[in-house]
C-alpha cells in the first residue's frame, strides 16, 4: 500500500515505524528537515520537506499514486486542507485527519462536499478515554475494549493473593460462577512470552493479559489479584489540552485537584471546570504536594507537555505516599526505563492513538486495533466474512485453522440470528443482541462473527489478516 503521512511528530513517527516494517511504501512530509533526516536514518521510507497543505509539495511526495493519506500535523487547518486537496485534485481513495478541536468534528464539515475527511481522529480525546479506563481499573497496566465495549482485555501483574495463585490455568473455570467465562490470552514472564495452556501456572509478578465480557471482567480479575480499593481522589499535574480534558471527564465521579504552573492558564481552567479544585503551582514542589495531602491521594496523573517534569513529579508523588501514579511520556526510552520502577504506568500518547489509525490501514475487515506492551504486541478485532469456500476461517473449528505461532483467538462476539423486541425511546423495536463467546478448540467461526485475536508479536499480524481475508470475487 502506498501511504502518505503528513507530519513527523510523535503520532506520524509512530505510524511510520509501525507501517514501514509491513511492506508498505511510506512517504512522510514535514517542514522540519532535520526531523525527517533522523527518521529516514532509522526507517526505510521516503521523506519530503515542505508545507503539507501545498499541492506542489504533495505532488512531489507522490500523492498521484497514493492509496491512503494520513494528515497528522499539529495544525487542524493544514490537515483539513490537505484532505480536501487529496480528494479534489488527486482522487486519493482514503483520507484520515487528526483534529484537535471539537468544532471540526461535525460530520457536515468532514463530508466530501466540504473537507472530504473519511476518518477523523482526536489523540487527546483517546488519551483522555484511556486514562479514565485506567482509573476505573486501578490494578491494571493496560485496559482496552472491543466490540463497542462488550469485551474488555486487561493487562496486569499477577499477585500472590489471587485465587489462581499456585494453580494451573485449567482450574480457572472451576473457580468462576456459572455463566462466567474468560480467557488468559498471553503471559509474559521476565519480559519473555509464555504460551499459556491448561497446565500453565501463573506466577506472582507475571504480566498477564486476561479477556472477558465487560460485565464479568471484575469478577474474573480476582483470579489474578485481590481487588484494590476503588479510586476516589485524583491529583492532576498539568492543565494543558489533555490535563483539562481529563479533569473535565473525571470530576463527575471523583474528587479532582489540578495543578497548573501558568497562573493565567490556571485561572482559565478554573472557569472551564465546575467541580475541580485548580491550583497554581509547580507539581514537582514537595511542599505543595504535601500540603495537598498527596499521601491520601489514590491516583496522581502527570500530564504536562514535558517528559522530564512528568517523570520527576510522578516519582516524587509516589515517594510521598500516593497509591498509584501515571506519567505521560512521549520518549519510548524513558517509558521503558521508568515503568515498573518509581512510576506505575508510563503512558505514550502516540501508542494509544495509533491503534485507531492502524484500524483503517489493516487489510481485511478490521474493526479495531490496539497496540499492547508499548507496541511490541497487538490485539485485533476482525469481522469474519464469506463461507468455507471463500474463507480460510469461516465454517471451520478453531483446531482446524492454520497454526500461527504466537497468535491466539481470545473471544468471539456473535450477533443473534433472531431479533427480539426491545424498548427504544418508548417504542418497541426489533434488535439483534450480541453475545460474547470464549472459544474452545471445537468452536466454529461463522460469517459475521467479530473475532478478537491476540498477537504476542506484531509480525504475526499479517498472517492473521490473511487468514480472515476472503477470496477474490467474493461479494
Amino acid at each position: 500500500m502506498r501511504i502518505l503521512i503528513l507530519g513527523a511528530g510523535q503520532v506520524g513517527t509512530s505510524l511510520a515505524e509501525a507501517l514501514a516494517s509491513e511492506a508498505n511504501d511510506i512517504t512522510v512530509v514535514d517542514q522540519d528537515a532535520q526531523a525527517l533526516a533522523l527518521l529516514a536514518e532509522r526507517l526505510d521510507i521516503r521523506t519530503v520537506a515542505g508545507n503539507a497543505s501545498h499541492p506542489s509539495v504533495l505532488r512531489e511526495a507522490g500523492i498521484d499514486d497514493a492509496d491512503l493519506l494520513v494528515a497528522v500535523t499539529q495544525s487542524d487547518q493544514t490537515n483539513l486542507v490537505a484532505c480536501k486537496i487529496a480528494r479534489s485534485l488527486f482522487r486519493v481513495p482514503t483520507r484520515i485527519a487528526r483534529l484537535r478541536s471539537a468544532d471540526y468534528l461535525d460530520p457536515a464539515i468532514l463530508a466530501n462536499d466540504n473537507f472530504a475527511v473519511d476518518h477523523a481522529i482526536c489523540p487527546e480525546q483517546e488519551v483522555t478515554d484511556y486514562i479514565a479506563k485506567m482509573i476505573e481499573f486501578p490494578e491494571a497496566l493496560q485496559v482496552v475494549e472491543f466490540a463497542g465495549g462488550r469485551v474488555v482485555l486487561v493487562g496486569l501483574r499477577a499477585g500472590a493473593d489471587g485465587l489462581l495463585a499456585g494453580k494451573p490455568i485449567r482450574t480457572l473455570r472451576e473457580h468462576l460462577p456459572a455463566g462466567v467465562d474468560a480467557r488468559i490470552a498471553a503471559i509474559f514472564r521476565n519480559h519473555r512470552q509464555i504460551e499459556p495452556d491448561g497446565n500453565t501456572v501463573v506466577a506472582p509478578g507475571d504480566e498477564v493479559f486476561l479477556l472477558a465480557a465487560s460485565g464479568q471482567i471484575r469478577r474474573v480479575l480476582l483470579e489474578l489479584r485481590k481487588a484494590p480499593a476503588p479510586a476516589r481522589r485524583v491529583l492532576i499535574a498539568g492543565g494543558g489540552n489533555i490535563g483539562a480534558r481529563v479533569a473535565e471527564r473525571l470530576e463527575r465521579d471523583y474528587s479532582v485537584k489540578l495543578i497548573e504552573r501558568n497562573r493565567g492558564r490556571a485561572a482559565a481552567i478554573a472557569m472551564q471546570l465546575s467541580r475541580t479544585l485548580v491550583l497554581s503551582g509547580d507539581a514537582t514542589d514537595e511542599n505543595l504536594l504535601t500540603q495537598e495531602n498527596i499521601d491520601e491521594t489514590d491516583v496522581f496523573l502527570a500530564l504536562t507537555n514535558d517528559d522530564e517534569d512528568n517523570i520527576m513529579a510522578a516519582s516524587l508523588a509516589k515517594r510521598l505516599g500516593c497509591r498509584r501514579v501515571l506519567a505521560l511520556i512521549n520518549r519510548r526510552a524513558y517509558a521503558d526505563m521508568v515503568q515498573g520502577g518509581p512510576i506505575d504506568i508510563a503512558l505514550s500518547p502516540a501508542q494509544v492513538s495509533i491503534g485507531t489509525l492502524l484500524t483503517h490501514v489493516r487489510r481485511g475487515d478490521v474493526a479495531r486495533v490496539h497496540r499492547l506492551r508499548r507496541g511490541a504486541a497487538e490485539a485485533l478485532e476482525l469481522i469474519a466474512h464469506g463461507d468455507a469456500q471463500t474463507s480460510q476461517a469461516v465454517g471451520r473449528r478453531i483446531d482446524q485453522l492454520p497454526k500461527i505461532g504466537g497468535a491466539r483467538i481470545a473471544a468471539i462476539v456473535r450477533r443473534a440470528e433472531l431479533g427480539v423486541l426491545m424498548p427504544q425511546v418508548g417504542v418497541l423495536r426489533e434488535a439483534y443482541p450480541e453475545r460474547v463467546i470464549i472459544p474452545h478448540h471445537d468452536t466454529v467461526i461463522e460469517s459475521g462473527d467479530r473475532v478478537i485475536v491476540f498477537c504476542t508479536h506484531k509480525r504475526q499480524v499479517k498472517e492473521v489478516e490473511r487468514l480472515f481475508q476472503v477470496a477474490a470475487g467474493f461479494l
